[in-house]
């Protein structure tokens, strides 16, 4: 559809005198907002932001139209020239929800269409560029009839015509404002979600003000003229490339919650998880409660944390509940009380709830729960979240990437310079947010090690090491949760030898003698490492967590570093 308005807008606004550059850069806006709309519909069908952004791609080309001989396309176009500034209007009232939420965003929403319903229809009455061409300011001779003519005065038409526009320039100065009053009293979680916005806000002003300058005196911008719509056009095309890229962020914050999984498997405190889910999740605000005796929930401090009822209003307003169960027994073990605009990215929110859930095993009392157990279930959390964004957000960056390159292409070579490198830019930010996806899902769970067993995947890890390391690995699979540790235990043996010990060499072994697998990773660097104890515990070098992490899954883990004779780090796994 929005090919077939922008072909048809083409051709009208060539008739019209539409320059081949300026056609370019008409076609660029309007496609670039119905590109992001579909998209945008597609990944999340529930807001009404995908469709809005749809709707203002092919209302862009309504006013095309009046480049048509047909009477009725004709008047159709003059009536709705102004419909996609309306739409515009909305879609950043609604945004990031896709509902307004105040009575006086309702009736600035309502006024805008109010506006392009009686102003553009009183307007489109008063001219007719068949019967006077100097009445309108379209250059071509033989647009028209219009059907909606009622009375051909050209006076009349210039003094509906300021009006219209001064009314534009009021409603587009209270949309502005509404949104600086959102910004004032948003959360920083919802200021965050409203960036795109700003950015929109901040074109619109521009275009503001170079139309009132337009009004003013029309002849103050001379030659610059045709220079401010070339930008004014290009810059609109950066307005979908930025709520679009912002829906894409808020999804790529998923992949910081893999930093959450190695956090909870160290059992932080409560005070502690809670902090890591703010900076994660970035809400300040957020809360974490976990169930007390009375069946209520507390914070780290041990207060009660009071919980906003649906639809709640006053100081509740803009809050919401994130519940978290561990059992199937009635209730949940934690809640998460955070901001309402972090329900726009529900996947964000699940991911986070699992890590939650994994952090509250540790918190509830239960028989027969040995730490295998709890680790088998931190393997099983790390390879969901593993799934999830290789199968979720990777494959949805990737669709997205796709379709930039695709509206690179179908830009002419003629297009205007700062709009290719729009795009460009866009799709370069794109394939670097891709890459560090896909670092971060190595770091959740390696799926080599996964496909190829320890192995390949030893070797893969030792290629990344900015120092040489030599792995010599017997060939074999072992149970995935072995696998898992022995895997995570050399990376975090060869993060020490290179951060701590300044290891120049490092060799790595893996071997299994009876029935066990010996793995052993060696450096040539300073030694002086020692087991942590009650009365010295360890200094950043993770081996309490290391020896924890072995002694789960019923293994020994051994430390030989005479100081200045390098480390030996040496575990010896249960191969079933």
């Amino acid at each position: 559809m929005a090919l077939v308005a922008g072909g048809l807008g083409a051709w009208a606004y060539r008739r019209a005198g539409g320059e081949p550059a300026d056609l370019v850069r008409d076609l660029a806006v309007g496609w670039a907002f119905a590109v992001s709309g579909l998209v945008a519909w597609v990944r999340r069908p529930a807001n009404r932001t995908g469709r809005l952004l749809l709707a203002e791609g092919l209302t862009w080309f309504l006013g095309n139209l009046q480049g048509f001989p047909v009477p009725v396309l004709f008047a159709a176009g003059a009536w709705g020239e102004a419909l996609n500034l309306a739409v515009l209007a909305h879609l950043l009232l609604v945004f990031p929800d896709g509902r307004a939420a105040t009575a006086h965003e309702r009736r600035l929403i309502v006024a805008g269409y109010a506006l392009v319903a009686v102003g553009g229809l009183v307007r489109a009455m008063l001219y007719d560029p068949a019967a006077d061409a100097s009445t309108s300011y379209l250059s071509c001779a033989d647009c028209g009839p219009n059907a909606l003519l009622v009375l051909h005065s050209p006076e009349a038409f210039d003094a509906v015509d300021l009006a219209y526009r001064w009314a534009g320039v009021v409603l587009t100065v209270l949309v502005a404002l509404t949104l600086v009053r959102r910004w004032r009293t948003g959360s920083p979680a919802r200021r965050r979600v409203l960036l795109p916005a700003w950015v929109a806000v901040g074109l619109t002003f521009t275009f503001v003000a170079w139309e009132v300058l337009y009004l003013l005196n029309p002849e103050a911008l001379g030659a610059a003229d045709a220079v401010m719509t070339a930008l004014s056009d290009a810059s609109q095309v950066a307005v979908p490339v930025v709520f679009l890229v912002s829906l894409l962020r808020m999804r790529l914050r998923r992949a910081s919650v893999g930093d959450l999984v190695t956090s909870a498997g160290r059992a932080p405190t409560q005070a502690d998880m809670q902090k890591m889910l703010r900076r994660t999740l970035g809400d300040p605000s957020l809360v974490l409660g976990v169930r007390a005796e009375d069946g209520g929930y507390t914070d780290p401090d041990g207060r009660p944390v009071r919980l906003p009822a649906p639809g709640a209003g006053g100081e509740d307003e803009g809050r919401d509940v994130t519940r978290v169960a561990v059992g199937e027994d009635e209730g949940a073990d934690a809640v998460l009380e955070h901001d309402r605009a972090l329900g726009e990215d529900p996947d964000l929110l699940d991911a986070a709830g699992a890590v939650v859930r994994l952090w509250s095993r540790d918190l509830r009392p239960r028989a027969g729960l040995s730490p295998r157990r709890i680790l088998q279930a931190a393997y099983d959390e790390r390879k969901k979240l593993e799934r999830d964004l290789h199968d979720g957000a990777q494959t949805r960056m990737l669709y997205t990437l796709m379709t930039l390159r695709r509206l690179d292409a179908g830009l002419a070579q003629g297009a205007d310079p700062a709009l290719r490198r729009t795009v460009a830019e866009a799709e370069e930010s794109l394939r670097q947010a891709l890459e560090e996806l896909r670092d971060l899902a190595r770091g959740i769970h390696p799926a080599v090690l996964g496909r190829a067993g320890l192995g390949p995947a030893l070797t893969a890890l030792a290629e990344q090491c900015p120092v040489p390391v030599t792995v010599d690995a017997e060939p074999g699979r072992w149970a995935p949760l072995v696998e898992t540790t022995a895997y995570f235990l050399v990376c975090e043996a060869m993060a020490n030898a290179v951060k701590h010990a300044a290891a120049r060499r490092i060799r790595v072994g893996v071997r299994r003698s009876g029935a066990r697998l010996v793995v052993e990773v060696a450096d040539d660097g300073v030694g002086g490492v020692r087991m942590p104890s009650d009365d010295q515990p360890s200094h950043g070098t993770g081996l309490s967590g290391l020896a924890d992490r072995v002694a789960a899954v019923g293994g020994t883990l051994a430390v030989d570093s005479p100081r200045g004779e390098g480390t030996r780090i040496r575990a010896e796994l249960p191969c079933a």
